[in-house]
């Protein structure tokens, strides 16, 4: 689906002018909720635009990002590169359902427009994923579009919906309230919503 949504330019690089709108906005929040220092791993890090942007403004933090496909994965290789960020680690693949992940431990989790473009079982295990990294007060980051008590906020977002469950069945937007109340069942208190443009939402969750 992001690949449909983007375009791959002549150099190889992926790129898709969603993330171009929004690395901006999502960066004014982790700039404050993030930690001053550690690692943070990115899920789904998709064309590398959002990783790069925000490792050379948060320079005191490493950044690991990650996807499940190769020529992403390549794309966020080449924009590390061409940035000569020494705070991104190459790419790493990670399917977020195949668990454990190849990490250890980190300090920050962060998740972009992934959970309404994968089944809910995605959502499950990036909770189990998360929970299993993180100590406890660390923050876990969810960005993107969500229904409130089971309504959608905008029109825009109701077509939305629309076309990714026409696209797949098991896709769509997922309910706020649901999502929280999954994620404190899994070890996660959401500590703050905070509400984004383009009728988006970024979601602080913290490990119990």
């Amino acid at each position: 689906m992001l690949k449909q949504r983007g375009e791959k330019t002549a150099n190889g690089k992926w790129s898709t002018p969603s993330a171009e709108r929004n690395k901006g906005p999502i960066l004014d929040v982790l700039e404050r909720v993030l930690p001053r220092r550690g690692l943070v791993l990115e899920i789904a890090s998709g064309t590398g635009q959002h990783v790069v942007h925000f490792a050379k403004a948060l320079s005191g933090l490493t950044w690991q990002p990650s996807d499940p496909d190769l020529e992403l994965r390549e794309s966020i290789a080449q924009r590390v590169e061409e940035e000569k960020l020494a705070n991104v680690g190459p790419p790493i693949e990670l399917e977020v359902t195949r668990l454990p992940w190849p990490l250890q431990t980190a300090d920050a989790v962060v998740c972009i427009n992934m959970i309404h473009v994968a089944p809910w079982s995605a959502t499950l295990a990036l909770l189990k994923g998360a929970r299993a990294l993180l100590p406890a007060q660390h923050v876990l980051f969810l960005y993107g579009p969500y229904r409130r008590h089971g309504q959608h906020t905008s029109k825009s977002n109701e077509q939305f919906d629309s076309d990714l469950r026409a696209h797949n069945a098991d896709w769509g937007l997922r309910d706020l309230e649901t999502v929280s109340e999954t994620a404190a069942s899994s070890g996660f208190v959401l500590a703050e919503i905070v509400e984004m443009p383009a009728n988006n939402f970024s979601l602080i969750f913290k490990r119990t």
